[in-house]
């Protein structure tokens, strides 16, 4: 049976030292987050996610959800009753506002929660995840009415949302949608139409289910800027606000999926359902991508998750697999063979991917601690930089970090040989489970484009031009610190290999759009290899500045940072010129052959 410890030593860290998360008492919420309060919370959560979810991760996956005649969907056994704990306990409400029942406590920490979730068991987390998002758009789109009618029901857990987006024939080109809207006169539409794979469209767990769902009002423009957002719940709310009448939308059938299998993901039709209207017609989108950003970066946390928990499992296995001797003599001369970690391959793959991990783990936090002093600091300017950096790293933080998960899913699934490939040590499920983090929430390619596309040059490249000065202006203060020198050295090569990249495009990009398209993967992973590569080099000087006050007794805790930074200094960040190569070769050959010729 795969285990799973959450992180909180190494999150306590980041918060409280490198990020410097205290600074900020200032913003609403933050006053009452005391390093011991954070800690404390951290600390039941952890345990709630080690001893109430990961032990039903490999038995959800084998049983899965189920679908009556009905239309009624049945999640894993254990599901609910885990379910009803979090709701109690208050988890779901942590960062939502107070004045709708919510906590108030810095988004942040949501975040935190959301990573050891995911790594304890994700398509768990994905039912309260979805209703977040939901809360979101309701919250800075909703009518008076209904922020009143739904935010508290979405803060207490009761009732649960999902985004209803994607249709058959149409994903990524949402301009393309068929589901329709037919306005009765009252304030209601009739919302009629199909909507696939959507996650916890039906389940067991809440006495009713909001829908958020994208439709075209009749006689409404053609493509995206025809479409508007309706909430369409499964049970129209009464008087009261308690459930009343079923809507008429139902759950077609569960989608057979490669992994996930304990989310009911779901086709689900809406026959002439009644919904309300959410913002403006026809400006659907502009309130969905609240939802859809709040997803992205969530779906990037589950992309870290996967690689941390498949991380543990793997080393457990490495520390006590015996197969052969080591190179420079035996290291368990008391035995007939090693344990497999003291060969140097076997050490290059956990490195890599414990270094990947602690790196993507800071800039998950660092961003979500801009997206808190974005919505919450009434200082015009600094909200401003946080909300550009924000649109900047969304598609980085959810393009690199589900890229990276899988990649590193299966290479820890690697260490365990043919035991990998066997489906009770578990490995086969963080891989499977890894897999669909790259694909929904927009496919990795659309997250490359938007980044090049639409992120880099918005504002006049303010966001891109922020990222560079903050990091060129770090590697100045550390410029004469001899220790720091190893990572100063090969940070700095990366970060001009990334503004060379960045000037390419603006170069050959404009007049050959193909150029853009060609390189945009390639340069969404340069960025992120420098992003990660900023984030050790910040960690390993508060690294430094702890070992020089004593430590406090953790002193292989701050060396083993060091080490993992030079790491990835030295076994990484190379990268940087290799995605430069590519994005400078430009797209000539790549669209050179006559599709037929594939």
């Amino acid at each position: 049976m795969p285990s799973y410890t959450a992180p909180v030593r190494d999150v306590m860290f980041l918060l409280n030292e490198v990020l410097g998360f205290d600074r900020h008492g200032n913003l609403p919420g933050f006053a009452d987050a005391t390093p011991d309060l954070l800690e404390a919370i951290l600390n039941e959560g952890a345990r709630f996610c080690q001893e109430e979810l990961a032990p039903l991760n490999a038995t959800g996956d084998r049983e899965g959800c189920t679908r009556h005649d009905d239309g009624s969907v049945t999640t894993p056994k254990g599901f609910r009753a885990a379910y009803d704990t979090y709701r109690e306990n208050g988890w779901i409400a942590l960062s939502m506002p107070e004045e709708y029942g919510g906590q108030g406590l810095p988004t942040t920490l949501n975040s935190v929660m959301q990573e050891f979730i995911s790594g304890a068991n994700l398509a768990w987390g994905m039912y309260p995840g979805l209703s977040q998002g939901a809360a979101a758009a309701i919250q800075v789109h909703g009518s008076a009415e209904q922020k009143a009618l739904y935010l508290p029901k979405l803060a207490t857990g009761e009732w649960s949302g999902t985004m209803n987006l994607t249709e058959p024939h149409c994903g990524t080109d949402l301009g393309l949608i068929k589901t329709k809207a037919v306005p009765q006169g009252d304030g209601t539409y009739r919302i009629s139409g199909q909507k696939i794979f959507i996650s916890a469209g039906e389940h067991d767990l809440t006495e009713n289910i909001v829908h958020l769902v994208l439709a075209r009002i009749e006689g409404a423009p053609e493509g995206t800027k025809g479409i508007s957002l309706f909430i369409v719940p499964k049970f129209l709310p009464d008087a009261d606000g308690k459930p009343d009448a079923r809507n008429a939308v139902s759950c077609g059938s569960l989608e057979e999926k490669m992994g996930i299998h304990g989310n009911a993901t779901c086709v689900m039709n809406y026959d002439e359902a009644t919904g309300w209207l959410i913002g403006e017609e026809n400006r659907g989108l502009n309130a969905m991508f609240v939802m859809m950003n709040e997803a992205r970066l969530a779906v990037g946390v589950q992309g870290l998750a996967q690689s941390e928990v498949a991380y543990q499992n793997a080393l457990a296995y490495a520390r006590e697999r015996l197969q052969g001797r080591a190179l420079t003599g035996p290291k368990n001369p008391d035995g007939k063979a090693d344990p497999i970690i003291v060969h140097p391959d076997v050490r290059r793959t956990l490195l890599s991917i414990r270094a990947f991990n602690e790196a993507a783990r800071a800039l998950v936090l660092w961003t979500a601690l801009q997206s808190d002093i974005s919505h919450r600091s009434s200082d015009k300017g600094e909200a401003q930089a946080a909300d550009d950096h924000m649109g900047l790293m969304t598609p980085v933080i959810k393009g690199v970090l589900t890229d990276k998960g899988f990649e590193n899913a299966v290479a820890a699934q690697q260490m365990l040989g043919g035991h990998g490939y066997i489906e009770e040590w578990g490995m086969s499920q963080f891989v499977r489970d890894a897999r669909i983090t790259m694909i929904y929430e927009g496919a990795n390619g659309i997250q490359a484009l938007d980044l090049v596309g639409r992120k880099l040059p918005r504002d006049g490249g303010r966001a891109v031009m922020a990222f560079f000065n903050e990091v060129g202006t770090f590697l100045k203060e550390i410029s004469g610190d001899e220790t720091l020198a190893p990572l100063a050295g090969p940070l700095k090569v990366g970060l001009d290999d990334l503004q060379k990249a960045t000037m390419w495009f603006m170069s050959n990009a404009m007049t050959k759009p193909d150029n853009a398209g060609a390189g945009s993967t390639d340069y969404m992973h340069l960025f992120g290899i420098v992003a990660l590569g900023y984030m050790w080099a910040r960690m390993a000087k508060s690294a430094q500045a702890a070992l020089a006050s004593g430590a406090d007794g953790d002193k292989t805790f701050y060396e083993t940072k060091l080490t993992l930074a030079r790491y990835f200094m030295e076994r990484h960040m190379p990268e940087t010129g290799l995605r430069l190569a590519r994005v400078s070769a430009g797209a000539d050959t790549m669209m050179g052959l006559d599709a037929a010729a594939f």
